[in-house]
Formats: C-alpha cells, structure tokens, sequence
C-alpha cells in the first residue's frame, strides 16, 4: 500500500452492491452502473498513486435479500472496500424515492469522516443522487469533485415524452425535475465531469443551462475484465484449459435455453438488459415477432432481470415482464423465444456471449437510451456482433470497434433488419466478430481507465504532488468547515447578546485565548437573531465569523468562513412542520403582534407579547387543540418565538454533536437569558454569566450548569477554566 497515496470515495447510493456475485438487474436500479463502480473500486485500488478506495453506498437490512447488505464494511481487495452508511430507514427503496433521505446519508459519511480521521482526497459522485451527496461532501471539505452520470435527467426525460408518458407520470414515477434541478447544481459546481463518450458531453449533457464549461469534461471509457470475457473460440482451440465449473455453467445454459426452444441448433438473439421501459423490449419483440423470416433463421432469449413473482415486483419491472409474456403470446413465439427467470452475472453472464457467439448469432441493446452500454462492449470481447441504437454511447464503441450495426431502435423493422444482415452476410459476421474482439483490447481496459482518471486528480491536488514551491492552491491552503472540525477535541458554543457582547475588553481577551488555542478549541454562537443581524452585530463588535453560528433560536446553522448552511438540519426541522396552519390558528389572539417581515425565518414564526403567563398559556393550548406540533419559546419578556418540534438552539447543538462525533463533556454552552434554557440543559457543560436574567434562577443548583460571577465574555473565560478547556 502506498502510504501517502491517494484516498478515494466513490458513491453509488442505492445499496444492492455486493463485491461477490452481484445482482445485476435485480431492478431497475441494478444495472451496468453497480458492475462500472465495482471494477472502477478494484482497479483505482491496484494504482500505484492510490492507497485507499471506499465504495459508499446503502445499508439494507430486508428479509429476502442478501444479509451482505446489512454489514457496514465490506472488503473488496487488499485496497478497496463497501461502506454501508443507513438513511431512510432499513428496508430497500428505489432509487428516485432516496432523494429526501440524502442529506441523512450525508450527515452519516461526515460521522464516519470524523471518526476514522483521514479526510478523502477526492469525492466522486455516480448517477445524480450520488452526485448530490459527493458535492456537498466536497463542498464541507473543499475538495475536488468529480461526477460520472451514467444517464441524466432532460435526456431521460425528452425519450419518455417522446414514448407517450405524459409529465405528470414522469414527475410521479422519476421525480424526474428535482432530479434535474440537482443535475445542474451539479454540472456548475463540478471539479471535473468523466464521461465515457463525447455524445454524452454534446448530447446529454448540452442540454443543461450550466453545461458550457467545457474544461470540466473528460472522455475516459470505462474497461472490462479480459480475464473473464474472452473470446468464444478459446475453449476450442484449448478444450483443456477449461475449468469444471466453466464447463458446468456452459451445460446448465444450454439446458436451461432449450427447455424453451423447439430447434435449439438455430443461431440465437441475445438480449441483455434490466426490465425497464427505457430498455425497449418491447421494440425487439415486435421486431423478431412481426418478422418470419428472422424467426425461421434464428431463436432470440432476452434476459430481463432476476424475478421470482411478477406480482410482487414494482410496477415499473412489472409492467414490463407482463407485456413481454403479453407479447410473446400476440406474436406466438412459443418455441422461439427464451425468457428465463435469473441468470448469475459472475458466472454465466460471459459464458451465454460466448454460447451467442458459438452459434453464429447476434447480441442487441434495444434500449432508447444508452449513455454507454457496458453489454456492448462485453459481448463484443467475447467475439459477439452486435446491434444498438444510433443515438449515444454506442456510436463512440462501434467507431472504436467497428464491431457492428447501430440503427433507430424506435423503428422495429431497422431493428430486425440489421439483425438479419449479420445473421445472412458470414463475411460481415466474421469481421464484426473479429473487430470487436480486437478493438475492445484497445480501446476498454481498466488500468488505463484508471490511470487516466489519477492523472486527472493530480491535476486538482497540486499540494499533494507537486513540490511546495509549485503548489499555489489546495486544500492544504484552504480553511474548509470540514477539516477544521474534523479534527478538534472541544468547542464552546455562546449567546451573543448580554453574553459574548457587553465588555469589550474581556471580549478581547476571550478571542484571544481562542485564538491561541484554535487547534484544540472550535467556537461558535448561538442566538435568536437572523443570520443578517448576527452578522451586523460580529461586524460592529469587530468579532471574527466562528466556525459554526447557531441563528433564529436554533433552526438555521451556518459553517464559517464561507456560511454554508448545514442541509441536513434544515431536512430535519421540516418534518411535520407546518407554518402557515400556525400562522392561521395564532391570528385570532389580539394580544399577539407580529414582530414583521425580518423577524420570520423559513423555521420561525415571531411574534411580541406581554410577559403574561395566562397568555402564553393560551398560546400553547391553541396550538395544541389545532394538533400542530411546535415549541414555544418566550424570552426577555417580550419575544415569543413558534419553532418545529425538533428546533431550538440546544437540539441545534446536540444535532452537531451527534454529526461530528462530540462528547457533550467536550462542549461548553454559554448564555444568560430563558431562550438559552435549552442547550444549556442539553448535558454539555453549561456556563451562566453573572448578569443573566430572572428566567434562569430555577437552574442554579442544577447538575453541569455553573453560575459564574463575572458578566459577559469574562463569564465565558471562567466557564473554560472551570471546565478544564484552558
């Protein structure tokens, strides 16, 4: 292992990624995608430049599937391993339903980060979701981003239109306009953007508003494993070489597509694909089933995924499955066509391109929509000509390749005849047979694939690999949120008001201590006001921006230097949160009065009141007979503040704690009035300045909560010393 090398983390969200036989079409979710990051991790491990690979995804704990999805750590090879981090709860979900739960995975990866205290290098983000948690995570550390989109979103959704689904389906079924609005955050913020052909730099990707900076592309195609798909005249040129088990598996294929075919001598069609409507299954069944001549020279078997019960499978997948057997049924195709039911890829995947190839037939991607098409390039290796569509990745693989026909797969008929031109012309077989098999050699292996990709990070880590005089930029000269937090043992958060401001000079001597011990000791602020108004006040105060400010009572937190709000905590306040019914409900108490415009945030409702007991009473009893779930928090006997359940500033700084691993012994909280009542019951170490407020004389005595006798920040230096920070 290289010591210094690169750390590298890969992030494909959805979960069913096993390193042992994977499930490739289980859904539609477990496609070329899960076998690409596969190999990526492995081979990015065995680089010399590189030291550790994480492949992040899903933890899944569901009766019925493999209990490797349930193990938080997975080995890979010596370098690489599956991190399996748990959000939306446990049980399988789709991927186009994981978008509300991405910000939770993101949280989890940071506690993760902290905890093994090696930040990545490098973020590297596959398919949009993952690219949305790879960017924010670059984005706490600032470090480089790089995102690969194996399909995107506006091209995805133009086929779909044009197939007859209406929007409004689309946005149900695909949430297919967030995942867009995402994808061009996306394409803006990315350091580098790897694609595997130019089409998609041109036709998929210039379809976004923000796709014009062509500096952030690179065409790097990905690679197969030449070990495992070799070509099919190997075995019969050294029958000896063949292992038992390649010979068992090449019986049980054969078993298994002739207990379906009534000639079994005939070459056969090979389809290959996930049971999904993209995919266009249906276009090869028509153009097979309307074509007796194609069925007189040849048997066609599509392998749709893995399935046990169409009924139980989702609606997608199952709408798919029924209209093949609808189909195959219309056409009459008993005796021709093969449809089994699974088909392992590890083992028997390689071995059916070389039965296609044995006997003479042809391999076919229907689908509308192939950003590359990895089953290309893999029955190609095994010396399998092949049919694709004229619109995507397919264009760069047979220009590379010369290795067979690409037509418009909306149209059957070119569909069937292409089929039949390879199937009929032996010279034109043989030389797409023979071309494939070379120009795969070429052009897809991995060790250049990755090694591509290396050069292209060091291009973006110049402090890591170049000598100090040639670095001007980096992380290492940068003060990202994520790297200063990571490694720090405590942190003081403060009130501002009566609190941190009152003497000026014990302020002075406070920012001084912190500042002399800013590598052990984080500090932060935490008050009711808005973000604007803390900041004009640090601003009038001469205090420096903290690493972390805690604003509008604890439902909006900000990293410094930069004030990047922290997503995950605003995810979490939303939940049942439901302003305007509250806004509704509190209009008709006369004695309350809207503090305006500057006082709302998105997670406070503000208001003025008397310092009346009765009425905050009733203020409380309103909501609760309307069922709306809030808190209520009332301060300097004026300000009444409607909060999410989950707000306040001490569930702010127990969230923190918990998102970057902070024992409460290792966080001392300050203030001085009833708003501050919160965090400092919070269990950390709580600290009350002599000039607070009636409000919190009932807390004297109070376990971890220590009533200083000095007044503002010099309050806050005696708290640290008291609780053994300096």
């Amino acid at each position: 292992m290289n010591k210094t090398g690169l750390y590298i983390q890969l992030f494909s969200i959805h979960g069913l990624i096993r390193g042992e036989s994977p499930e490739l079409g289980y859904d539609a979710d477990t496609g070329g995608q899960v076998k690409y990051v596969l190999e990526l991790a492995r081979s990015l491990a065995a680089n010399p430049d590189v030291e550790q690979v994480d492949l992040v995804t899903r933890l899944i704990e569901e009766k019925g599937l493999s209990g490797i999805y349930s193990s938080p750590v997975e080995q890979l090879c010596e370098n690489a391993r599956i991190i399996r981090i748990q959000c939306g709860g446990r049980k399988y979900i789709r991927k186009e339903l994981l978008w509300p739960h991405l910000d939770e995975f993101i949280d989890k990866t940071l506690k993760l980060i902290k905890t093994q205290s090696r930040i990545p290098d490098v973020f590297h983000g596959h398919y949009a979701d993952a690219g949305y948690v790879a960017m924010e995570l670059a984005t706490a550390f600032d470090a480089p981003f790089l995102f690969t989109g194996h399909s995107l979103g506006r091209n995805k959704k133009e086929k779909l239109l044009a197939g007859g689904q209406s929007a409004t389906e689309i946005n149900k079924r695909y949430k297919i306009d967030y995942r867009i609005k995402v994808e061009e955050e996306i394409i803006s913020k990315a350091n580098l953007i790897i694609t595997s052909t130019s089409q998609e730099i041109e036709k998929q990707y210039g379809l976004y508003n923000n796709s014009t900076q062509q500096k952030h592309y690179t065409v790097i195609p990905p690679g197969i494993d030449l070990e495992t798909f070799y070509p099919y005249y190997h075995s019969n040129l050294s029958p000896h070489k063949d292992n038992e088990q390649a010979k068992q598996t090449r019986v049980t294929l054969q078993k298994e597509l002739q207990r379906f075919w009534t000639i079994p001598e005939k070459p056969f069609i090979l389809a290959l694909c996930r049971p999904d409507q993209r995919k266009n299954i249906g276009g090869l069944l028509e153009a097979y089933g309307t074509d007796k001549d194609l069925q007189a020279m040849a048997n066609l078997a599509i392998f749709a995924g893995i399935r046990k019960d169409i009924r139980e499978m989702e609606e997608n997948e199952r709408n798919v499955l029924t209209d093949m057997l609808l189909e195959m049924d219309l056409y009459d195709l008993y005796g021709k066509l093969a449809i089994p039911k699974k088909h392992d890829f590890a083992t028997e995947v390689p071995e059916l391109y070389r039965l296609c190839a044995d006997s003479g037939g042809a391999f076919v991607n229907p689908a509308l929509v192939e950003p590359f098409g990895i089953t290309l390039i893999e029955a190609s290796a095994c010396g399998v000509p092949i049919v694709a569509t004229n619109d995507g990745g397919p264009v760069d693989i047979v220009a590379n390749c010369d290795n067979g026909i690409l037509v418009d797969v909306s149209a059957p008929k070119k569909i069937g005849d292409a089929i039949k031109m390879l199937l009929v012309d032996h010279k034109k077989w043989e030389a797409c047979s023979r071309n494939g098999i070379n120009g795969v050699r070429s052009h897809y292996a991995w060790e250049t694939h990755c090694q591509r990709t290396v050069d292209c990070i060091k291009k973006l880590l110049p402090y890591k690999f170049q000598h100090k005089k040639d670095a001007s930029s980096g992380r290492a000269n940068k003060s990202s949120f994520g790297s200063r937090l990571t490694p720090l043992e405590k942190i003081l958060i403060s009130d501002i008001d009566n609190t941190l401001v009152g003497d000026k000079a014990r302020l002075t001597d406070l920012l001084d201590l912190l500042d002399k011990n800013k590598d052990r000791i984080g500090w932060g602020v935490a008050t009711g006001r808005s973000l604007e108004m803390t900041l004009d006040i640090m601003t009038e105060q001469n205090i420096p921006i903290p690493d972390i400010l805690i604003c509008s009572v604890g439902t909006e937190i900000y990293y410094g230097p930069d004030l990047r709000i922290d997503k995950g905590w605003q995810h979490h306040l939303n939940h049942r949160w439901r302003p305007e019914e509250i806004k509704r409900v509190l209009a008709d108490l006369d004695f309350l009065s809207s503090q305006g415009a500057e006082g709302q945030r998105r997670f406070k409702i503000s208001y003025f009141m008397q310092d009346d007991r009765e009425m905050l009473n009733k203020v409380i009893r309103v909501l609760r007979e309307a069922k709306l779930r809030c808190k209520i928090i009332f301060s300097h006997g004026q300000f009444l503040d409607v909060l999410p359940h989950r707000a306040a500033k001490g569930k702010a700084i127990d969230y923190l704690k918990y998102k970057w691993e902070i024992s409460p012994d290792n966080v001392m909280v300050a203030g001085d009035s009833g708003n501050d009542e919160d965090m400092l019951r919070s269990r950390c170490c709580g600290l009350v300045v002599a000039n607070h407020s009636k409000e919190l004389d009932h807390l004297k005595g109070k376990q971890r909560i220590f009533f200083s006798k000095h007044k503002y920040a010099g309050g806050i230096i005696d708290g640290l010393i008291h609780y053994k920070f300096l």
